[in-house]
């Protein structure tokens, strides 16, 4: 598999969303080296993130595009909180104007779940927690899906 290098104005830095209604996982991708850092999840109310943690966010990275998991049913049928994820990744690109890209997530929290009792890695509520740490799954299979492509 040949990775190639963006040209001038295409997409390097992503930032992907594994979005909850309390808790909004977060991670920063890399398209030069396919990889991904999940970042500070940003709290919610029911739904509604902190629009001006994700501003910070997006500030800091830059980012050419951002990536939103899709939460569905095991069948590929949408599920309740699919309308509520589809929501936040269409008043991201109002907000933000950037272009969004959807992936489906599932099974990320349960990859990510097993990641942790696996590795022994040290979760905290701030940092590396479950949610960000689906959120770099999700950025990942974004990731290797437009390698693919190439």
């Amino acid at each position: 598999m040949k990775l190639v290098m963006p040209k001038q104005g295409e997409t390097k830095t992503v930032v992907g969303f594994d979005f909850g209604t309390k808790r909004i996982g977060v991670a920063v991708g890399q398209i030069v080296t396919r990889t991904a850092t999940p970042l500070p999840l940003i709290k919610a109310q029911d739904g509604a993130p902190k629009w001006d943690e994700v501003k910070k966010i997006l500030n800091e990275w830059q980012p050419q595009l951002l990536i939103v998991g899709l939460p569905v049913h095991m069948d590929g049928t949408e599920q309740p909180l699919t309308k509520a994820a589809k929501r936040f990744g269409n008043r991201l690109n109002g907000r933000f104007n950037l272009p969004v890209e959807w992936v489906d997530e599932r099974l990320t929290s349960y990859e990510a779940e097993s990641m942790v009792e696996e590795q022994g890695i040290k979760l905290n509520e701030d940092h590396l927690n479950i949610d960000s740490l689906s959120a770099k799954l999700i950025v990942e299979q974004w990731l290797n899906r437009e390698t693919c492509r190439t």
